[in-house]
């Protein structure tokens, strides 16, 4: 993107950088070697991620300019600016979006027979069936809403379907109606597989839209639609709670109602909409143009779920695999007595992580389990596993963060779960986010007391472990596990800061730690020697190490640094970052181990994390960061976990010093390479 700009000589903005983020998502999209379907989610994702980016990252930035509390350092760009910028750049990557669905992707699948119908596909054969479709599924509940001095405009919820109609005619009570609100009915699918009668050999979905708009006029008897326009306003979603609450959950429910409403950032609405009508719903919403999105196609293309299954337009299918040592049939406590064990999903199966679990629930021996847990869901297997642990007398502790955005509600009923089956649920601490990924396991075994743990990258998440990379870390390793055991008590109970031996924990000592690791680094180039960093992280904001980071590379270590979305980091400046490179891998899998490398000296030290490179993380959230001692565990993580991705040239871009992303290209009589392909390959083998 031409217009990139970033907010000071030595660092790229915030807001930018992790749009630049979703840019790349798109292009994704675009990729003909990527199968059909896979390009079409990457579109979807796209959406995904940039409903979260307004309703997060836009609403943030409109609060400031609401409350008129900007703070601005001499060389920042305004808040105001980069709301501009956003604008152009995202009405751009949009336009894009819906050029690629409409003129790439859907062509290509229609040639195919798979048919998406939207209003003006509609055709003769469809209309009997969806005329009884209208009558029995959705006008019985849906609820037009006419707009007069006594209906105004109504709430609506964030991010829901609506219309906006245009009337002639009078109604039932002989009055003027001129223009009304139908919003979509949230119970009913928005898209919906015409049955094989209809469809014939194609196989056809229809969007309850087109469905909407091909009946609208019997929503309004007597008068006449004179236009109808699908349209959706994003809110702001980031919950705020006060410091001093007195019960977290409680608290939490109360603002989760008010997330639906919040005040308005973004009014996506179809293309050949009026002025007048799209003037008078930025007015209802207080919105300008620089808000203001035309859509060309349906709107919100998460609605392309769809239930039919095409495998040949797919990725092969993948079956993460159990690691070698877990295949005979030993208890797991009986493994790690012996060595550690590294999972690196999702090429590695998360069933060892439940089945340790399950052990520790039925062991008689077993006195008592302790877990952190972000995001699980109430039908997680390892929350029914916990609460059974809780039945049969263990000793349960399960330190829920109830803020993990956009879970919060189901992480309460994960807390109501686990109180009912007995088990102590605490929220963390109210100012800190609990993000370490925790497990300690306490056995008895000839009458001494003996520690398991398992430490990660991920959340407690088998969905997620499908889909991101990650690690895990199972071992009995006495200082670590001495470590998890303070920790747990640092977050159940009060006292000071707990000092630990093995690892390095947010917001207290990881911080620190980092800084010391990059001036260790840059003392050994100085001295001569051979001087390496590599850090995969997801993002990378925090100012005092990114400084720190050009040190680096002004002192002559070489520093490889990938990530996945944001980073504020300015690479290969001569004078100051030209020893930086900075790559972000985007593939069929997301990128989310959290791994920091320094050569130091040839000792070789290597982290896995549960933080990224951000303030949040360093400073407002508890966050584990644990060495890995086995050497070949260490090796493996070197090798298959950062230096293979950075020999990927299939799936890597490069970061350019003026911000722009690029992505790499296979050289002629060059090998194509990708790093989760290898792994893929990798573990398809057993090995």
């Amino acid at each position: 993107m031409e217009h990139f700009q970033h907010s000071s000589a030595t660092y790229f903005n915030r807001e930018l950088s992790l749009f630049e983020f979703n840019h790349r998502v798109l292009a994704q999209a675009l990729d003909s070697q990527l199968p059909l379907l896979e390009r079409l989610s990457f579109l979807m994702i796209f959406s995904s991620n940039l409903d979260e980016f307004f309703e997060i990252r836009v609403a943030g930035l409109m609060k400031q300019l609401d409350l008129n509390v900007v703070t601005r350092t001499p060389d920042a760009v305004p808040t105001e600016v980069i709301l501009s910028e956003l604008s152009q750049v995202v009405n751009e990557a949009v336009k894009q979006q819906y050029e690629i669905l409409n003129y790439s992707i859907l062509p290509e699948l229609q040639s195919l027979g798979i048919h998406f119908i939207q209003y003006q596909h509609i055709l003769e054969k469809h209309k009997p069936w969806i005329a009884e479709y209208f009558a029995r599924q959705v006008q019985p509940v849906v609820t037009p809403i006419s707009l007069d001095p006594s209906h105004p405009f109504p709430r609506l919820v964030n991010k829901s379907l609506n219309f906006i109609v245009s009337l002639s005619g009078k109604d039932a009570f002989g009055r003027n109606i001129t223009m009304a609100i139908v919003p979509a009915p949230r119970s009913l699918p928005h898209l919906i597989a015409l049955p094989g009668d209809v469809a014939g050999t194609t196989k056809e979905h229809i969007f309850l839209s087109a469905i909407i708009q091909q009946h609208i006029d019997d929503l309004f008897p007597g008068m006449k639609a004179t236009g109808c326009y699908a349209f959706r306003v994003t809110r702001n979603a980031d919950l705020i709670l006060a410091e001093d609450v007195d019960d977290l959950a409680v608290a939490l429910k109360d603002e989760l109602s008010s997330r639906r409403f919040g005040r308005a950032v973004r009014l996506e609405i179809e293309k050949d909409c009026p002025s007048s009508i799209i003037n008078y719903l930025l007015a209802q919403f207080d919105l300008d143009e620089q808000h203001l999105y035309y859509i060309d196609g349906p709107i919100n293309l998460l609605r392309l779920t769809t239930s039919f299954d095409c495998p040949t337009l797919k990725h092969p299918k993948f079956l993460p695999v159990i690691p070698k040592v877990f295949r005979k049939q030993k208890p797991i406590f009986d493994i790690l007595k012996k060595q550690d064990v590294l999972l690196h999903h999702p090429f590695d199966s998360f069933q060892p992580v439940i089945n340790l679990l399950h052990e520790a629930a039925k062991d008689p021996n077993v006195l008592a389990i302790k877990q952190t847990l972000y995001r699980s869901g109430p039908n997680s297997e390892i929350v029914q596993v916990l609460a059974e642990a809780a039945r049969n007398g263990k000793e349960v502790t399960a330190v829920i963060e109830l803020r993990a955005r956009f879970d919060e509600e189901s992480n309460i009923r994960v807390a109501n779960i686990l109180q009912e089956a007995g088990a102590v649920v605490v929220y963390g601490i109210v100012d800190y986010k609990t993000h370490a990924k925790m497990i300690l396991i306490v056995r008895r075994e000839h009458n001494q007391l003996a520690r398991y743990v398992h430490l990660g990258t991920g959340n407690y998440h088998a969905g997620n472990a499908r889909m991101y990379t990650d690690y895990g870390l199972m071992t009995t390793h006495e200082d670590i596990c001495e470590d998890v055991h303070r920790m747990f008590q640092e977050l159940t109970g009060m006292g000071k800061m707990a000092k630990l031996k093995a690892l390095l924990h947010a917001p207290f000592t990881l911080h620190s730690e980092l800084l010391k690791l990059i001036e260790q680094e840059i003392t050994f180039a100085q001295a001569g020697k051979f001087a390496r960093i590599i850090i995969k992280v997801n993002a990378l904001t925090e100012p005092q190490l990114i400084t720190a980071l050009y040190r680096a590379s002004q002192a002559g270590v070489q520093v490889d640094l990938i990530i996945r979305s944001i980073c504020c980091l300015i690479p290969q400046v001569e004078g100051m970052s030209e020893n930086i490179h900075v790559r972000s891998i985007v593939g069929r899998f997301l990128e989310h181990t959290r791994v920091y490398y320094f050569e130091q000296g040839g000792e070789q030290k290597l982290y896995c994390a549960s933080a990224d490179w951000m303030g949040r993380n360093l400073f407002s959230r508890i966050e584990t960061c644990f060495p890995i001692l086995d050497k070949r565990i260490k090796q493996r993580i070197l090798e298959d976990g950062l230096i293979s991705y950075l020999n990927d040239n299939q799936n890597a871009w490069i970061l350019q010093k003026n911000g722009q992303w690029h992505k790499v290209a296979v050289e002629k009589q060059a090998v194509s390479y990708s790093a989760q392909r290898y792994l893929i390959e990798k573990k398809s083998m057993k090995i």
